[in-house]
């Protein structure tokens, strides 16, 4: 258990610092769900980690252990995990779990407005188009969800610019893509160091949706001039907490919309299942470990227990004898009582 309880957090490092590099150079819709499910994953090992740490260093405290019915001498010489790293543990585990649930209700509250936001808009179909001049485009997720844009982003492009962003909105609300910010957001809330990832998989989502729109339209430069220009007409304004195709980093978007599509290639995502089932693996060692540490424990606190509890046997007495008795074969003790 000593390493393998580790491996889960060191793989969660290893993925926020490869996951910017790596995550934009496959094709998106792949790269996008890989991120998910990595994100996922090392989150729920980076808590059960931190929790055996926690559990082990504290179940060698003499009171902990009493309590338990343990030996607290047994864990300490099986699996030694000093009371600092316990409680550093500890506290890690209890930090990321209170910014989980903050978090949690926070993504609830979004979908909220959401929903409602989506009520409000004019119109009944599934574009609302805002008489407002200031260059606004975002999509809305709900039940169904809609596709919000301003006059004034409208009068920034042409007419094949406008389908494409037309379209690049629909692919947000089409692929659900609010459901995987959902669940970066929730798995960064827990780690921090997952951060970085959530970051990328921005990006990546708005990478699924330029291709997308690009393969809707038939034209990559359409698609790359009408992410510019939306980027451009709305610069220096806030943009809503939605979907929005000016969302991610925009040169790199317009560059890769550029070039020939991305390859699938099936090698990185290999790599990272390999990653990912080593992490679930050495999380399920390290835990059955710990079972049998704590049985181990038990058990010698159950050999020990009646041992301790026995008074001390009366010291040999030479006047105590026991003699054979041949002729009835059974055993007859003697001593000063004998007679009695």
């Amino acid at each position: 258990m000593t390493i393998s309880v580790y491996i889960p957090l060191l793989l969660t490092v290893v993925l926020a610092v490869l996951a910017p590099r790596t995550a934009r150079r496959p094709a998106p819709r792949p790269a996008a769900w890989s991120l998910a499910g990595a994100a996922l994953v090392t989150a729920a090992g980076w808590l059960g980690s931190l929790a055996l740490l926690a559990f082990t260093g504290f179940a060698q405290i003499p009171e902990v252990a009493e309590e338990g019915h343990w030996s607290a001498a047994v864990l300490r010489t099986q699996d030694p995990v000093s009371l600092a790293v316990a409680a550093v543990s500890a506290v890690a585990l209890a930090a990321g779990l209170v910014s989980l649930g903050v978090a949690a209700v926070r993504q609830g509250r979004h979908v909220l407005w959401a929903r409602r936001e989506c009520g409000r808009m004019p119109g009944d179909t599934e574009l609302a188009v805002l008489d407002d001049e200031s260059p606004q485009a975002f999509a809305l997720p709900g039940a169904p969800g809609r596709i919000v844009v301003s006059q004034g982003m409208l009068r920034c492009l042409g007419d094949t610019e406008r389908e494409a962003l037309l379209a690049h909105e629909r692919a947000h609300l089409r692929g659900r893509h609010h459901l995987f910010q959902a669940v970066w957001r929730l798995t960064a809330a827990v780690n921090p160091l997952l951060r970085p990832v959530a970051e990328a998989g921005g990006f990546v989502l708005e990478r699924w949706a330029d291709e997308e729109a690009a393969a809707r339209v038939g034209s990559r430069t359409v698609v790359a001039r009408a992410v510019g220009r939306a980027a451009l007409a709305s610069a220096g304004r806030s943009r809503p907490a939605a979907l929005a195709a000016t969302g991610g980093a925009v040169p790199q978007r317009v560059r890769a919309l550029l070039d020939p599509p991305p390859p699938r290639h099936t090698l990185p995502f290999v790599a990272g299942a390999l990653l990912l089932t080593l992490c679930c693996a050495s999380l399920a060692n390290a835990a059955s470990d710990s079972e049998n540490l704590v049985e181990n424990a038990e058990r010698a606190q159950c050999a020990g227990g009646p041992a301790a509890a026995r008074p001390p046997r009366p010291p040999h007495r030479p006047d105590l004898c026991c003699h054979h008795d041949g002729a009835r074969g059974q055993e007859r003790f003697r001593g000063p009582w004998a007679g009695h």
